[in-house]
C-alpha cells in the first residue's frame, strides 16, 4: 500500500521577501518608537521635578508670611493661588510644630485623572517636602505632590506617534517589496519561464533578458548560454533522427522511399479513399534488358541507369504523387488524387516516352534502355495493397509480352493465369 504524501502550497519568493520588509521595518519602527518615548518620558521626569521644585519654592516665598503670623486662611488662599495654575495635584503646608496650616487638592475625578495619578505615583519623586524659612529660620514645611498631566498627555502623544510611524513603516515596507519584486523577482520569473519552456515543451529558442542585477544577470547569462549548447545539440540531434528516418525509408542509391515506406503510404491512401469513396491508380515499372545492362556493362552502370530512370520518372508525376524503387530494377508510383483513368494513362505513356533518351554515363557513353508499365486502379482491381500490387505487376508483365517499353492496364481475366505462370 503506497503511503500517502501530504501536499502542501509552498510560500512564493515574492511573499517570504514581502513578509521579510514588513516584519523588519514594523520592528524598527515599533523599537524606534519605544526608545524614543522612553528617552522622552526620562527627560520630561527630571524636567516634572524639576518644575516641582520650584513650584515649592514659589508656594514658600508667598506663604512665608502667612506662615509666620499662623494665618490659615492666608496660607489657604495664596497656596490655592499657585497650585491651581500649576501641575499639583496635592500640597500642603504645616507650621513649625507640624500642624496643618494649609491644604490644597486638585479636585477631578474619572480614568484620565487616576492615570494621571498613578503616572505621576510611577515617575515622580515622592512629594517633595521643603522647609519654610525666615530671617534664617525654619517656620515650617511644605509638602508638594505632582499631577503627572503632562507626563500622560506625552506618553499618549509617543503611543499615537508609534502607530503613525508603524503605519508609514507598513506602507513603505509594501512599498520597498514591491521594488524589491521588480528587481530581483521579475528576472527570476523570466529564469524559471524559460527553464520550463525548455523542460516542458523542448523550446530552446527563449533567452532571459538582461537584468540591472550584476548576479541574476550573469546568472541569466550563464543560462542562456547553457540553452545555446542545449539548442545546438537539439538541432544535431534533430537533425540524426530526420537522417536515420530517412535512411531507414529511402533507398540509398536513388534517393526514392523503399518498399516499406511505399507499402505504408499505399495502406494509409487506400483507407482514405475507401472513406471518401475515392480512386488511385498503381503503376509497377520495370526496367527492360537491365539484367544484360549489369552483366556486360557492370553493375556501376547498372547503378547509374537506375539513377536516370528515378530521375525521369519523378519528373512525369504530380506534386501529390509518390514513386518508389522496390528492390532490383522494379520501381512503383501513386497516383492520388485521381479524377480519371485518362490521368493515370497518361502519366504512364509520360513515363514510357521519358526513356526514349538515351541514358548518358560519366564514362562519356549512352546506353538506352526502356520501361514496361501496368496500371492497376482501385477499388477496380483490388481492394487492398498486396492484391492491387499484384494487379499492377501481372499488368506490367503481359506489356513485357506484348512488346517491351509500353503500359498495360490490368485485365481481371488474365491475372490468375500470369501469376501461375511467373510461379
Amino acid at each position: 500500500m503506497k503511503r500517502a504524501t501530504k501536499r502542501f502550497s509552498r510560500p512564493t519568493l515574492r511573499a517570504v521577501l514581502g513578509r521579510g520588509h514588513l516584519g523588519v521595518a514594523l520592528l524598527a519602527a515599533g523599537l524606534a518608537g519605544v526608545l524614543v518615548t522612553l528617552l522622552g518620558v526620562a527627560a520630561l521626569r527630571v524636567y516634572a521635578n524639576h518644575n516641582l521644585h520650584l513650584i515649592a519654592r514659589s508656594i514658600n516665598y508667598t506663604v512665608e508670611a502667612a506662615v509666620v503670623f499662623d494665618d490659615s486662611a492666608a496660607a489657604n488662599e495664596a497656596l490655592a493661588l499657585i497650585a491651581a495654575t500649576e501641575e499639583v495635584a496635592d500640597a500642603k503646608v504645616y507650621d513649625n510644630d507640624g500642624d496643618l496650616l494649609a491644604h490644597w487638592q486638585r479636585d477631578e475625578q474619572g480614568v484620565m485623572a487616576q492615570l494621571q495619578t498613578q503616572v505621576a505615583r510611577s515617575l515622580l519623586e515622592e512629594p517633595i517636602n521643603m522647609p519654610v524659612q525666615h530671617m534664617g529660620q525654619q517656620v515650617g514645611h511644605i509638602e508638594l505632590t505632582g499631577q503627572g498631566g503632562s507626563l500622560v498627555r506625552f506618553l499618549l502623544s509617543g503611543l499615537v506617534g508609534i502607530l503613525v510611524c508603524t503605519v508609514l513603516s507598513a506602507v513603505l515596507a509594501l512599498y520597498l517589496s514591491r521594488r524589491v519584486f521588480g528587481d530581483i523577482i521579475r528576472p527570476l520569473r523570466h529564469l524559471a519561464s524559460v527553464a520550463h519552456a525548455a523542460r516542458r515543451e523542448r523550446s530552446f529558442d527563449r533567452r532571459v533578458p538582461e537584468t540591472q542585477i550584476a548576479e541574476l544577470n550573469e546568472l541569466g547569462n550563464d543560462f542562456n548560454a547553457l540553452l545555446d549548447e542545449l539548442e545546438a545539440w537539439h538541432s544535431h540531434l534533430q537533425s540524426e533522427n530526420e537522417s536515420l528516418a530517412h535512411q531507414a525509408s529511402h533507398d540509398s542509391l536513388t534517393g526514392l522511399p523503399n518498399r516499406a515506406f511505399f507499402e505504408g503510404r499505399l495502406s494509409r491512401s487506400m483507407r482514405t479513399a475507401a472513406r471518401n469513396e475515392d480512386h488511385l491508380a498503381l503503376l509497377f515499372l520495370d526496367s527492360d534488358h537491365f539484367k544484360q545492362i549489369n552483366d556486360s556493362l557492370g553493375h556501376a552502370v547498372g547503378d547509374e541507369v537506375l539513377i536516370s530512370v528515378a530521375s525521369r520518372v519523378r519528373a512525369q508525376l504530380r506534386e501529390h504523387d509518390l514513386v518508389a524503387r522496390l528492390g532490383g530494377d522494379e520501381f512503383a508510383v501513386l497516383l492520388t488524387p485521381l479524377h480519371s483513368r485518362e490521368d493515370a494513362e497518361r502519366i504512364a505513356e509520360k513515363i514510357v516516352a521519358s526513356m526514349k533518351l538515351p541514358v548518358q554515363l560519366e564514362d562519356g557513353n549512352s546506353i538506352t534502355t526502356s520501361l514496361s508499365v501496368g496500371i492497376a486502379y482501385y477499388p477496380d482491381d483490388g481492394r487492398d495493397p498486396a492484391s492491387l500490387l499484384n494487379a499492377a505487376d501481372a499488368a506490367m508483365y503481359q506489356a513485357k509480352r506484348k512488346r517491351r517499353g509500353h503500359w498495360q492496364v490490368a485485365q481481371p481475366d488474365r491475372r490468375a493465369s500470369d501469376v501461375k505462370n511467373r510461379s
